[in-house]
């Protein structure tokens, strides 16, 4: 959680931290792990947390930072960003710019998740061509699913059948982002876990690989001992 604190550094600053911070023998690795890392510093992500803590919400910084281009420069810009400031068109040139899964999961869950007009992106995005926007949209329902804690069921159920929609989609960061929200929506509580494995059940019927995979994986959880001694509890 970032502090409201006005920060007094600039675009310079911060990408001089950065390039201290840097540790290049971290590329290889983020690469392989399907992250675009020709323009990253190889910087982890509690390094990019503690800086955040230090920088606090700016919102001018974050879009300043955001169009450098340097990937952990934009993994900061989403924790330091103002949900109450981000409007749709900037969510919207932002996901547009998603080339890794870990920019696109990093800008939903620290900050898309808590704007206004989550629930407008999910609807929208869910069915964009684009792999890492239409990522978005499940990542979005992901990280509601684990962070809203006010919502009721009703709005999570609604999502299954997008979900269910999606599970044919045999690119693997979509179907990755779509048993991701299937399974947290199955954790919640023990409706929306009948729901979920209903839903997995129904997919695992549709025969294609992707919501094959998608239905067993969810489904090995969902029914697991951990999973019922969790919701039991």
């Amino acid at each position: 959680m970032t502090a409201t604190m006005t920060t007094t550094m600039t675009v310079d600053d911060v990408l001089a931290r950065l390039a201290v911070a840097a540790r290049p023998e971290n590329l290889p690795g983020m690469a392989r792990y399907g992250i675009d890392t020709s323009n990253a510093y190889g910087v982890a992500v509690p390094v990019l947390r503690r800086l955040a803590k230090e920088i606090g919400r700016d919102h001018a910084l974050a879009d300043a930072l955001w169009q450098s281009g340097a990937h952990e420069a934009r993994l900061l810009a989403s924790m330091i960003a103002d949900p109450k400031q981000v409007s749709r068109a900037q969510a919207e040139a932002w996901a547009g710019d998603f080339g890794s899964w870990d920019l696109c999961d990093q800008c939903c869950l620290n900050l898309f998740r808590k704007t206004a007009f989550a629930p407008a992106l999910i609807e929208d995005w869910r069915t964009r061509e684009a792999e890492f926007v239409k990522r978005a949209a499940f990542a979005l329902i992901a990280t509601l699913a684990v962070h809203d804690k006010k919502a009721g069921d009703e709005a999570f159920l609604a999502y299954l059948p997008a979900l269910a929609e999606a599970a044919d989609d045999e690119r693997n960061f979509v179907k990755k982002a779509v048993n991701w929200a299937l399974r947290q929506i199955g954790k919640r509580n023990r409706a929306l876990n009948a729901a979920a494995i209903e839903t997995a059940e129904r997919i695992a019927t549709r025969g294609s690989k992707a919501g094959r995979w998608i239905a067993k994986d969810a489904l090995r959880e969902l029914t697991g001992e951990a999973a019922h001694k969790r919701l039991k509890g």
